[in-house]
């Protein structure tokens, strides 16, 4: 007998039993065709214990998928740090990890590291907030107003193709070099992906739910406010994490640059004085504070997404 005949005719009448038990919350009831009803309690049991192995299977593999990478970080670290002592590889373009590890260790108690590290998180923390808000705002605009839309939209996809890059020096003539030179940079990078996603995602939000509110005499701003807008989270969350990544390069392109300090500046530095273990010790650094950005903005997809799911 499997775990499908036990619950054969479990969401049925009690009336349909051979001769089972119409009453008892613990007893067992013969079903159409001899399979046994469980009982709600039994039922909850049995699907637990369900879940208890799946989620058991679930962490057997996280844990394998952990390992692996761990094995092939090691392995890569190991062979890169063997081809560097054994001058299979120039060191001193490739240095090799014990170097890095030195150097980041060095300048960390030195403190010559976190003044470089503060101002470039400080900077990509600002351009991402401020891509996001602004990029939000833009396409709650552009979906509250559709010729607005019809009429931005080929703009949007011209300067989306633009090289970013190459804005950098007009924003250098206008607005100097400094801080905000570096934010136009980064929003250039920002803004328009996000705007582009998250109203492509208002535009197509389900067009039942739509007609529900507009049905009910639901005003424009309820619909925003009630259906468009939370119905959107998951695919702002996701933007989220695409403009971790474009924050970043932005941040890091405007250094090139502009910056006299920076993590952008000390790759820039370390290139002109053939310095390439600090270049890879700095890209090693900028890896890691982006890594927690992104981690940071999945964890909180993780609450936002289920906390809508379990509401």
């Amino acid at each position: 007998m499997n775990e499908l005949d036990l619950l054969g005719g479990s969401g049925g009448n009690g009336r349909n039993g051979a001769g089972g038990s119409s009453g008892g919350g613990g007893k067992r009831r013969q079903g159409k065709g001899g399979a046994v009803q469980l009982s709600s309690a039994e039922q909850a049991g049995w699907l637990e214990d369900i879940y208890r192995r799946y989620m058991t299977r679930q962490r057997t593999v996280n844990t394998a998928v952990l390992s692996v990478q761990l094995l092939i970080l090691a392995l890569f670290l190991g062979l890169w740090e063997a081809a560097g002592r054994l001058r299979w590889i120039d060191p001193l373009l490739f240095s090799y990890p014990s170097k890095i590890g030195a150097l980041l260790v060095s300048s960390s108690v030195d403190g010559t590291l976190w003044p470089h590290i503060g101002v470039t998180v400080a900077e990509t923390a600002a351009g991402f907030l401020l891509g996001t808000i602004v990029g939000t705002a833009l396409a709650a605009l552009l979906w509250w107003f559709p010729f607005l839309a019809r009429v931005c939209d080929p703009y949007l996809v011209v300067f989306n193709s633009l090289p970013k890059v190459a804005l950098g020096p007009i924003f250098i003539v206008a607005l100097g070099q400094g801080f905000m030179s570096i934010l136009a940079v980064t929003l250039t990078m920002t803004v328009i992906v996000t705007t582009i996603g998250i109203y492509n995602r208002f535009r197509d939000m389900e067009p039942g739910l739509v007609k529900v509110v507009r049905l009910l005499g639901g005003s424009r701003w309820q619909l925003f406010r009630l259906v468009i807008l939370p119905g959107s989270f998951p695919v702002i969350i996701s933007t989220l994490k695409v403009n971790v990544g474009l924050a970043w390069v932005g941040v890091i392109v405007g250094e090139f640059l502009v910056a006299k300090e920076g993590l952008g500046y000390l790759i820039i530095y370390g290139f002109q004085v053939f310095n390439f273990t600090l270049v890879l010790s700095t890209l090693v650094v900028i890896a890691a504070a982006a890594t927690l950005m992104y981690q940071g903005v999945a964890l909180m997809e993780k609450r936002l997404v289920s906390g809508g799911r379990d509401s």
